[in-house]
């Protein structure tokens, strides 16, 4: 008498699929107490800085995109080009938060890495392997890039690297550069890192923020929220040129992003009537 193996059935399935850890919650980090996790209830101050931290960036990525489209400021060649670069990194990072999530966290970017492990999302022991495999996936894909384009990629369009536009200080660039790092990892701990929100959320308005984000910074920074994404390019283009801020903006923008979540906005509910 044969047996047959009993198969779950696709509301099981999509069940179990529901029921995966976030994106952000692998590897585990045994040190942080479950209590720190728990919202505290409705807190009128959390929630009204919940409201200012969205309005703030709704406002911000609307009127910097309607600003500069005025002003002819474009990230690279035309409106069109401009617009098909942050959509190609939105589109791949939604992909990878997808794909890899459940595997490593996909990270993909140093500032939230830290951000997680400061707030201690993600332990310390993993930062190190993690920082030097985001910098060298970052040279492969700048190398790739090169590969397929040819030599002139380098040496005409430095592979993408992002500098500051002419005329833009660096002190304007690195505070552009932390305040889009800031909305991107912000999103990021608030839809994977929290357990209160759907985890097939995660993965499209993670790539929906670094949308923004590129649109945002890239007529003054080239929108690079991410230093695994700027000195990748840098290193085989061999072009440092303002390094420094594209370093310094993104870590001090995800850094402040992931304690403004963890230590503040996370520790309430919305308000109800009930």
């Amino acid at each position: 008498m044969s047996s047959i193996r009993a198969t779950p059935t696709a509301g099981a399935r999509a069940a179990h699929a529901l029921d995966q850890p976030h994106a952000l919650d692998q590897p585990q980090n045994p040190d942080r107490s479950e209590s720190a996790d728990q919202p505290e209830g409705p807190s009128r101050s959390r929630a009204g800085a919940a409201e200012v931290i969205g309005t703030f960036f709704l406002v911000y990525a609307g009127t910097a995109t309607a600003a500069a489209a005025h002003l002819g400021e474009t990230i690279a060649g035309s409106p069109a080009d401009s617009l098909a670069i942050a959509l190609a990194f939105g589109f791949v990072l939604a992909a990878m938060v997808a794909g890899l999530g459940q595997v490593s966290g996909a990270h993909l970017n140093g500032a939230v890495t830290l951000g997680l492990a400061v707030t201690g999302r993600f332990p310390w022991r993993f930062v190190p392997t993690y920082l030097l495999c985001q910098l060298f996936g970052a040279v492969l894909g700048a190398g790739a890039t090169w590969a397929t384009l040819g030599e002139r990629s380098r040496t005409v369009a430095q592979l993408g690297a992002t500098f500051p536009a002419p005329g833009v200080g660096e002190l304007r660039a690195v505070v552009v550069e932390a305040l889009i790092t800031f909305l991107l990892v912000f999103v990021i701990i608030a839809t994977a890192g929290d357990d209160r929100v759907t985890h097939a959320v995660a993965a499209p308005a993670i790539g929906f923020a670094l949308v923004g984000a590129v649109l945002i910074g890239g007529p003054v920074t080239g929108g690079a929220a991410n230093p695994d994404r700027a000195l990748g390019p840098m290193l085989l283009a061999w072009n440092f040129t303002s390094l420094w801020v594209y370093l310094v903006g993104p870590l001090v923008g995800g850094l402040v992003a992931a304690v403004t979540y963890d230590r503040f906005v996370s520790r309430t509910t919305a308000p109800s009537t009930d």
